[in-house]
């Protein structure tokens, strides 16, 4: 007879998360490490009273905003390699809606998380509850309803036996490197509170153990073969780098071959910014040098990217009239994209295999092509040195200088995360990654307001290291909140804070495109009623001292230096605040060297929309679909 044990599903829920666990290469990690919450009616005699009758065995976080507490568990996530997450409860209504946001940004980029919202009663008894969004035509359906499209799997638990096979599907899809993202098991409040008995198995240890699928054979030599009859091969490394930890791998591959190897946002790191092989950021935002590889390369081999338009330039940059493509991706979906050969494995395996391959021909690209692309890495670093000096160090810095400081002050230890604003651009272009895992930036969904929770959760997973949140006006005023949870728990992150009044990146995007800047500027409204009066009088540094953070202010250069090295010392939550200046042409970032398609309006009568209209009718003419079959077949 089988025994079992009686607790309420939310009882059963915990348990049976703090004894799950990953493995990968030999290594074994708790799977939830932690959960989050924040408590309302729908949750706290549920969930809540679950996580204190078992806080020996589940540790808990207080968050305050429901959205930053999912961005805290993907940092944690990402930082511990896909291999550890930490789930987030909330009550019903607004605390399960605001999950959205952090839900497509974890399932966008392929991070694992488990979201626990509350629901309205299964039972019904007391129709509708507070919260309660009543759906005429569907008596079923509620809030949660939303998570549905951002969720790689989604279960609404009406009955307590049900939570078996559900939980275990959770937990499938949570470890699994194709379908990973959030996972989202809705609880009614009355079930969270039912009893059952338990069979003991179902609180069993169980490890899912993280798979690394090799080459197909025929799919090898395919690759093979179009890497040895390419002239001018040029490597892509995306995300699935980090994910896979393939960076050694890569870098062996590229010491073999000598291909040269570009990143997207998310690949950036994936080789050490010095390695010979490393040419920066590739797209929209990405270098002089790679840009123009990317543009002459008559073979791409993508290694875990998605091809996103800031990658392709939105169709625009891989413009070799015979240029193929070779995709590299443990995920068919994004193995079969631009009509791509599909090498269909995990990114450390493939290249592993390639590696070998090619190493037993002897292939190595031309000595000509090698020194192309390294007179042209020698040319842009020297712009960016010239992008990161401050000739006058007591006059107040711009953004490229800021980030210049700070590059000279970090080491391989230091993590920088970033999310959106101007930041993305001149860190794609500008930062030197020293490490695999030293730059961390979320552009899959671009979110204002993950910088600082997110800082939370790499911290929290990587307590040794040094965490730093880069964050201008726009994103800070999004989601400070964290800032209280900082200082609540001790976790000593450093927010660089860069005060520049307004929308930065899309100001410079609205007067591209003809829309002049409109509402993008944080000042008064002029006598003309647009918002080009004096800068508003608001004191960010300030409102994160009344968060309770130590906040150091830096006019200058020289006391940006002072006030970075004096919070990378820090064991407190610390925030550096800096005003920047506009950018001029010798300090400022270099202008993008590939185009981004945001459609301009295609009738209008004010000059600047008219004007960009005709700019923007140019690079279109250049877009190309890539449909030409890359296999030999």
């Amino acid at each position: 007879m089988t025994s079992t044990t009686r607790l309420t599903v939310a009882q059963a829920l915990v348990r049976f998360l703090s004894a799950q666990y990953t493995e990968r290469d030999g290594a074994r990690h708790r799977l939830i490490g932690a959960t989050w919450g924040i408590f309302g009616h729908g949750n706290v005699a549920g969930i809540g009273q679950a996580l204190v009758e078992y806080g020996d065995v589940m540790p808990y976080h207080q968050g305050r905003n429901e959205q930053a507490m999912v961005h805290a568990a993907v940092g944690y996530a990402r930082q511990s390699g896909r291999l550890s997450t930490h789930a987030v409860t909330t009550s019903i209504g607004p605390g399960a809606t605001n999950l959205v946001t952090g839900a497509a940004l974890a399932t966008i980029n392929h991070l694992p998380v488990l979201l626990l919202p509350g629901d309205v009663f299964a039972a019904r008894p007391a129709d509708p509850v507070l919260q309660q969004l009543e759906v005429p035509y569907a008596g079923d359906v509620s809030v949660n309803d939303c998570l549905r499209p951002v969720s790689r799997y989604f279960d609404r638990i009406t009955r307590p036996e049900a939570l078996i096979p559900s939980a275990l599907q959770a937990m499938r899809v949570l470890t699994d490197p194709v379908e990973t993202g959030a996972v989202t098991l809705a609880l009614p409040q009355d079930v969270q509170a039912e009893a059952y008995d338990w069979p003991e198995e179902f609180f069993a240890e169980r490890t899912w153990v993280v798979r690394r699928p090799g080459a197909d054979p025929t799919e090898l030599a395919e690759a093979v073969r179009a890497i040895r009859g390419a002239r001018r091969p040029l490597l892509v490394a995306g995300g699935g780098v980090h994910h896979s930890r393939a960076e050694a791998a890569l870098a062996e591959f590229a010491a073999v071959t000598r291909i040269p190897v570009a990143s997207t946002q998310a690949g950036k790191g994936s080789l050490r910014f010095d390695h010979p092989q490393d040419v920066g950021g590739v797209g929209h935002t990405g270098t002089a040098t790679a840009d123009e590889l990317a543009r002459t390369a008559d073979l791409v081999i993508g290694v875990g990217t998605r091809y996103t338009d800031f990658t392709t330039a939105s169709g625009t940059l891989f413009a070799h009239p015979d240029v193929r493509f070779l995709n590299l991706n443990i995920a068919p979906y994004d193995g079969h994209k631009l009509a791509g050969m599909p090498l269909i494995a995990d990114a450390r395996s493939g290249l592993m295999e390639l590696t070998a391959a090619l190493d037993m021909h002897a292939y190595r690209v031309a000595a000509s092509y090698l020194a192309e692309y390294t007179e042209d890495k020698e040319r842009w670093e020297q712009r960016v040195d010239a992008c990161y000096e401050a000739d006058e160090p007591d006059v107040r810095p711009t953004q490229p200088q800021v980030l210049g400081v700070l590059d000279a002050l970090v080491d391989e230890s230091d993590v920088i995360i970033n999310a959106a604003g101007s930041l993305p651009g001149d860190l794609h272009k500008l930062w030197r990654a020293r490490s695999r895992d030293q730059y961390h930036l979320e552009y899959g969904y671009s979110c204002m307001g993950y910088e600082i929770p997110a800082a939370i959760g790499v911290k929290l997973a990587a307590p040794e290291r040094r965490v730093w949140a880069l964050v201008g006006d726009g994103t800070y005023l999004m989601m400070p909140t964290e800032i209280v949870t900082a200082v609540q728990e001790g976790v000593a992150i450093k927010v660089l804070l860069v005060q520049n009044h307004g929308y930065a990146s899309i100001g410079g995007l609205s007067e591209e495109t003809g829309a002049e800047r409109f509402g993008t500027a944080y000042r008064h409204r002029a006598a003309d009623g647009t918002f080009t009066g004096a800068p508003l009088p608001v004191d960010l540094a300030a409102n994160a001292a009344s968060l309770g953070m130590r906040v150091l202010r830096a006019k200058t250069v020289s006391d940006l230096r002072e006030a970075l090295a004096e919070a990378r010392d820090a064991d407190t939550p610390t925030c550096v605040y800096v005003e920047t200046q506009t950018a001029d042409t010798v300090s400022g970032p270099p202008p993008a060297q590939a185009w981004w398609d945001v459609p301009v309006a295609e009738t209008a009568t004010r000059p600047s929309a008219v004007k960009a209209r005709e700019l923007y009718e140019r690079h279109v003419s250049t877009r190309r679909r890539h449909l030409r079959r890359s296999n030999r077949s």
